[in-house]
């Protein structure tokens, strides 16, 4: 004998609300927590957050480039490992090569960012970034095997596209912005600068740290001499300078960092700076003597400005086994490295 199935329970108007608002509900919920989520990281993709990162590095970069006066479009990625082989030895420590990978990337799409708001440089309008100093120095693969030749290529090229491949896409940020000014220098001498003591604004990342592994860096009490007659009538020239003698000349400060803040130099106040840019010394971190035979002799300590990572400190630290992170950390104070 079959059993009698019990009729179903009658859909009432209450009941049909009911389904219908718990419909409404589930797809609110899905909504917000799958589908506004993927949107904003379509319309935000570009602003230089840490969440859409990822999708930065994607990005073409666009180069001009001086010795052609051409404009070049390349994978951002390929543009890093141009730039590392065009500002540090491939000879230096993995550690300090993907330091100096993640410094070139984190810069490159700052200024992008920056052109992409004010415009670019009226030094190379056509493009956010250049070839040489005014930027970063950056080889393609051409000129670097004409450079180097073809055992480099087979050795420190494939070592530099592995410091580049193991950071991809890591930049650094400080306080969740992106670090628009992730500066370095050869070698400080024993110690970093602050920004503000060598240019115009104070960043909160490029503090003044010491730098205790540049032991085997080369630009250390170096000596140059320079006539007393070609000092007065050079500072003469530049900055309307007289009454230059052995007495007149005098360091009147120094930064945190040891640099050369101010000299007096006969009737005016110059700046460490003012001397090493006009004499072409290695660092304002300098001494000076008077040799009693109408010379002035300048011995320096490091190579560059001095501000952010000193890249013979970072390989000193990668040789110590600190880590790249770490190193970034050290010379960029107070940034986090993320994707």
């Amino acid at each position: 004998m079959k059993r009698k199935r019990r009729p179903g329970r009658p859909i009432t108007k209450g009941r049909r609300d009911i389904i219908k608002l718990s419909t409404i509900v589930i797809g609110m919920v899905v909504f917000c927590l799958v589908i506004l989520p993927l949107l904003l990281v379509l319309l935000l993709g570009g602003d230089g957050g840490p969440a859409d990162m990822g999708e930065g590095q994607k990005r073409p970069v666009t180069v001009f480039r001086h010795a052609s006066g051409k404009t070049v479009t390349l994978d951002l990625e390929d543009y890093v490992a141009g730039v590392v082989a065009g500002e540090m030895p491939a000879t230096f420590e993995l550690e300090a090569l993907k330091a100096q990978a993640v410094a070139a990337r984190t810069y490159a799409l700052s200024k992008m960012k920056r052109a992409e708001e004010s415009g670019n440089s009226a030094d190379h309008p056509s493009a956010p970034l250049c070839d040489d100093t005014h930027c970063q120095v950056y080889r393609d693969e051409a000129e670097l095997l004409k450079l180097k030749g073809q055992d480099w290529m087979e050795d420190g090229w494939v070592k530099i596209l592995e410091a580049v491949s193991a950071t991809s896409g890591e930049v650094m940020y400080y306080d969740g912005i992106l670090v628009e000014q992730p500066l370095f220098h050869s070698a400080s001498g024993g110690k970093t600068e602050n920004s503000e003591d060598v240019f115009a604004s104070a960043l909160p990342y490029l503090r003044s740290v010491d730098s205790l592994y540049e032991g085997a860096a080369p630009y250390q009490n170096e000596t140059i001499s320079i006539s007393l007659t070609s000092f007065i009538e050079k500072v003469g020239e530049a900055y309307g300078a007289s009454s230059i003698n052995s007495n007149s000349v005098k360091i009147l400060s120094r930064s945190e960092g040891g640099r050369v803040e101010e000299i007096n130099v006969g009737d005016k106040v110059l700046t460490g700076r003012n001397l090493r840019d006009l004499f072409g010394l290695r660092s304002a971190n300098f001494t000076f003597a008077f040799d009693g035979n109408e010379n002035i002799l300048f011995t320096t300590d490091g190579y560059g400005h001095g501000v952010g990572m000193s890249q013979w400190g970072a390989n000193g630290m990668a040789q110590a086994s600190f880590g790249y992170e770490e190193i970034l950390e050290h010379y960029y104070t107070g940034v986090t490295i993320e994707k």
